[in-house]
């Protein structure tokens, strides 16, 4: 997905949030229990997107025109390097219902999970205050 992409690469997470359906599914490669709903969705890239260095998609897999896309991605966590995939499914109105991160080796999943796992209160109150209606 080029536009999503783009919004990443150029560090603009409202662009990629504004890319997010309301009822999005986000996966994380290191918890268990998937993710509903754009404001945490969006929450937690806005917090990967400090947690990650050097990050850069490296291949774009997929029919253009089709529902499912692959982003494959390096970055760095602290001294960890890694290796994941962005796998994106878009509804029939061109937004992202379904965000599954993968990422390897180990090491690199695990130094994503404890840099995460410190700021994850602040993820959730990040999502609990642009959820709010006015």
């Amino acid at each position: 997905m080029r536009a999503f992409r783009e919004a990443v690469e150029a560090g603009d997470m409202d662009a990629a949030a504004a890319l997010l359906a309301d009822d999005v599914v986000f996966t994380s490669p290191v918890v268990f229990k998937p993710y509903p709903g754009k404001a945490i969705t969006a929450a937690i890239l806005r917090a990967v997107a400090q947690v990650f260095e050097d990050f850069r998609y490296v291949r774009e897999i997929g029919d253009p025109a089709g529902p499912d896309h692959a982003l494959v991605f390096t970055a760095r966590v602290g001294d960890r390097e890694l290796t994941g995939c962005d796998f994106l499914h878009v509804n029939e109105d061109g937004l992202i219902d379904e965000f599954t991160v993968m990422v390897r080796p180990l090491s690199g999943a695990q130094a994503l999970a404890e840099a995460m796992g410190a700021r994850f209160e602040r993820i959730v109150a990040d999502a609990e205050a642009r959820s709010v209606s006015p």
